[in-house]
């Protein structure tokens, strides 16, 4: 009896220990959660505070940097995002700082004047992939009648902060699977850049692609972009009204003010040249009037400019990439008496610029109209455009000389 009583006793010692430990353990894992769910609160509220004081905060390193003085001209905080087949990068946010009487030691960036402002773009490099890859961060900018490609100038804000130093040789540009980066990069002008930026009132910044193995560019993932950066209300207004165009070089590079005519998509005629389907989605006839450094350009035009770009689809069944670049055509006016050929400078396309085998892309085309003309003669007559043959990446024609012919 002696021995049962004691036997009892130790297993309900051992049952209430038990229980007490496993509401130790049960109050262990709250305590655990509501510290995880705490420190994640922290954390967000410390990156919200932090991500809404690191302008601020990189202006006053600015300043005290180059013993300059530091007013903001001009900010915008809506995202550009730029998608790479599962790379993306975006321009994040980016502010115009007025910078003046900085010390000497600053001024070959500038042109060697010590006034003039600095453009701080914070960019977020994202590699969505299952794999590694390679990105090289030039964000070159430049604008209508820039002298130069401006690019980052690292001495003016902490190196810890900027995305050339945290995408950089020292880490062969590595990004890995599923990881993203961020930091901030500066566009430094002289007095006089800086005042002829902002009478263009807009700049470009070119968007590279990624790379799947390192320093192979036949390995790009993706194709380039392009990201428009507004420098005063007046730039905002033109980058909203530019989103009715068509992409062609003379919208993209801000070569000018396009006025809409007359337009059309949806069009939907088809033809095939060999394993290419060529279809006709839209066009678009826009009044156009060049800005005061492309003027020369169309200086022949002396009654008035009106660009005529036509937009096609292209299914690529072939075994060949197309090369947009390559590709040529024909535009004939006035029931057939007049034609002219497409003006491929006015186009944006670029030797890399392709439609991969199994693929589908746009391919635009641009004409350069009389304007008097288009408005007494041809308007209200029939256009037909020519397009092709369809060529390669070293133009070579992959569609046996046949041509696609559409009338509007």
């Amino acid at each position: 009896m002696l021995t049962s009583l004691i036997l009892s006793a130790c297993g309900s010692d051992e049952e209430s220990t038990k229980a007490e430990e496993d509401v130790n353990v049960d109050a262990s894992e709250e305590t655990t959660e509501e510290v995880e769910k705490t420190k994640e609160e922290v954390v967000e509220t410390t990156s919200a505070a932090n991500a809404s004081g690191d302008i601020s905060d990189l202006i006053k390193y600015m300043e005290e940097e180059t013993e300059g003085t530091a007013k903001v001209l001009y900010e915008n905080t809506e995202p550009q995002v730029h998608k790479m087949e599962g790379v993306t990068v975006s321009l994040d946010n980016y502010t115009l700082v007025e910078l003046k009487d900085f010390h000497t030691d600053f001024s070959i960036p500038f042109n060697d004047q010590t006034n003039g402002g600095v453009i701080v773009a914070q960019y977020t490099v994202k590699n969505e992939l299952d794999k590694d890859m390679y990105y090289t961060p030039f964000f070159y900018l430049s604008f209508t009648g820039a002298q130069k490609a401006y690019n980052n100038y690292r001495d003016l804000l902490p190196l810890e902060d900027q995305l050339s130093e945290k995408l950089s040789p020292s880490n062969d540009y590595l990004l890995k699977a599923g990881e993203s980066v961020t930091g901030y990069y500066t566009y430094p002008f002289g007095q006089d850049d800086l005042q002829a930026a902002l009478n263009v009132s807009t700049t470009a910044v070119e968007v590279p692609a990624a790379l799947a193995v390192k320093d192979d560019f036949g390995s790009a993932i993706g194709k380039k972009g392009q990201f428009t950066l507004s420098l005063n209300t007046a730039g905002a207004d033109k980058v909203k009204s530019n989103e009715a165009f068509y992409k062609d070089k003379a919208t993209v590079a801000d070569m000018g003010e396009k006025k809409m005519l007359k337009e059309q998509s949806g069009i939907g005629k088809s033809e095939a040249l060999g394993d290419v389907t060529v279809t006709l989605d839209g066009y678009q006839f826009t009044e156009f009037t060049p800005n005061e450094v492309e003027a020369p350009r169309f200086e022949s035009f002396k009654t008035g400019i009106v660009l005529l770009t036509v937009k096609f689809n292209l299914d690529n069944k072939g075994a060949d990439a197309i090369g947009l670049s390559s590709i040529s055509s024909k535009l004939t006016v006035n029931d057939g008496t007049q034609y002219m050929l497409g003006e491929g400078m006015l186009l944006n396309y670029s030797y890399d610029d392709l439609i991969a085998a199994g693929e589908s892309g746009e391919l635009l085309q641009i004409y350069t109209l009389d304007k008097e003309q288009y408005e007494k003669i041809w308007k209200n007559k029939s256009f037909e455009v020519e397009v092709g043959p369809i060529r390669n990446q070293d133009a070579k024609d992959i569609s046996k000389g046949k041509t696609a012919v559409f009338s509007f």
